[in-house]
């Protein structure tokens, strides 16, 4: 009955988006009303940073990220709903917050849809699986730094960047145990290589999937990013090998099973990517329409692994660990495995900024920012601030501000804004993550030491992009 009960709140839940969604207005709604010099504007901002305080000392309070800005989101929006009804404006408030409600809904539900395969896939053990043979083929420190960092790169614009260094990092843990020195460069090497690899892929970064759902981007045009993704690696990369002891790690025998049906999830994974892409190319349906279509074939799947272990487990009943080489499969856990806190907290970012921009802050922003500076400047400062503030709030704000660029453009803050957080431990969830896993040899201060020569794989990059994505440069500002 618990189960039951869990399960049934979360179908109310997204039965509550479904009912929402056809009265949404645009997700970029425009400030119904200017606030920018009123006291719930001033008090909008001040509760934002706030909550954006307690966002960054996560690492030191145990404070969830999501809870400050959940908090602050609905606290926000109660303050400007007095303004506005005190203003004669109470139905825009309505239209504003059902816009960014749809947003919201549609990053929901694609990220739900992929962290369940990537869930699955780990239940499976795929990536244990992974992380055993690499460690079996004897590889130096050196070589280990390189194929690791390899791996995050490739892998990153699939499985997406944090998933990719969580897996890669398990690996150096695994052989670095004797070489504090070793596991720290080549946690950096993962963290810039999977910030990286995830610029260049729709699905490889949250701010990339942003760009991709709200039509700025076609899915092809990121793809242009890839040298210059490559490039942002490989130069730190490149620095750091002098840096790496010489020798062998000490190897640890041991071997892992892939669960019955591991491989058939991959694949129903790579089809599901197709389905999402086909369905925003070809059908103009929104990406996560395709990519629940996956999850059901996923839970089908799963539904029929679980019979046939049941089937397996009623003929030998009697025999010692049954169901045999046939493992059961619950797709409904690996939903629940989900990560809900990232899941809450791209809610209230997006509220929150959205909160901003119903203000007329954003406008004001994009005035200074766009129109002042200049595109180029103001996106390889988007980058900069992402190491400090975290890519998706800066990303929120830029798709909210709207500001007229060409592709070119949009495909260099893209890519800033994916590998900008590299340059602190703390500027990308993939930093955040590894100084958790590799507490006490993966930290703050031990990446602040390159952050000059990662600093010189930014710079590397966007200078490969302007030379390489010429084209794309229109001289729209």
């Amino acid at each position: 009955m618990p189960d039951t009960l869990r399960w049934s709140r979360l179908l109310a839940i997204l039965s509550c988006f479904a009912v929402a969604l056809p009265a949404a207005a645009s997700p970029a709604a425009p400030a119904a009303i200017d606030l920018t010099t009123h006291w719930a504007g001033y008090s909008a901002v001040v509760l934002f940073v706030l909550a954006y305080v307690f966002v960054i000392a996560e690492e030191f309070t145990q404070l969830r990220k999501s809870q400050p800005v959940m908090l602050a989101a609905g606290v926000i929006w109660a303050l400007l709903a007095v303004a506005a009804a005190g203003m004669g404006q109470a139905g825009s408030i309505h239209d504003a917050v059902g816009g960014y409600l749809l947003e919201y809904a549609e990053l929901l539900l694609f990220l739900l849809a992929a962290m369940t395969y990537v869930n699955a896939m780990s239940e499976r053990n795929l990536f244990e699986a992974l992380r055993v043979r690499l460690l079996q083929r004897g590889l130096g420190y050196r070589q280990l730094f390189w194929a690791t960092g390899a791996l995050a790169f490739c892998l990153s614009p699939v499985i997406d960047n944090l998933t990719t260094a969580l897996v890669m990092c398990a690996v150096v843990l695994a052989v670095g145990r004797d070489s504090p020195k070793f596991v720290a460069l080549a946690c950096i090497n993962i963290v810039v290589a999977a910030n990286a690899g995830g610029a260049f892929s729709p699905f490889g970064d949250i701010t990339t999937l942003m760009v991709w759902q709200r039509g700025v981007l076609h899915f092809w045009d990121f793809f242009h990013l890839f040298l210059p993704s490559l490039v942002n690696w490989l130069v730190p990369a490149v620095i750091m090998h002098f840096a790496i002891p010489k020798g062998n790690p000490v190897v640890r025998k041991g071997d892992v099973r892939i669960k019955s049906g591991g491989w058939v999830i991959a694949g129903l994974f790579v089809l599901t990517v197709a389905l999402a892409v086909c369905f925003h190319n070809f059908l103009a349906l929104p990406p996560f329409m395709g990519m629940m279509t996956g999850l059901a074939l996923l839970k089908l799947y799963g539904w029929h692994l679980t019979r046939k272990a049941n089937a397996i487990q009623r003929a030998d009943f009697d025999r010692e660990g049954a169901p045999g080489d046939v493992d059961a499969f619950d797709s409904y856990e690996q939903v629940a495995r989900a990560e809900w806190d990232t899941l809450l907290f791209f809610f209230g970012v997006i509220m929150c900024v959205g909160a901003l921009g119903y203000c007329g802050y954003l406008a004001l922003a994009s005035q200074w920012f766009y129109g002042e500076l200049g595109p180029t400047t103001a996106n390889i400062l988007v980058g900069v601030m992402s190491a400090v503030l975290d890519n998706i709030p800066m990303m929120v704000a830029v798709l909210q501000m709207q500001p007229h660029m060409d592709t070119g453009q949009w495909l260099l803050v893209t890519m800033t804004a994916g590998v900008g957080g590299s340059l602190l431990s703390i500027g990308s969830a993939a930093g955040v993550a590894l100084m958790g896993l590799a507490k006490g040899k993966y930290t703050f201060f031990s990446h602040l030491r390159w952050t000059w020569a990662i600093a010189l794989g930014y710079a590397a990059s966007i200078g490969v992009h302007l030379l390489i994505n010429a084209r794309f440069f229109t001289g729209v500002a």
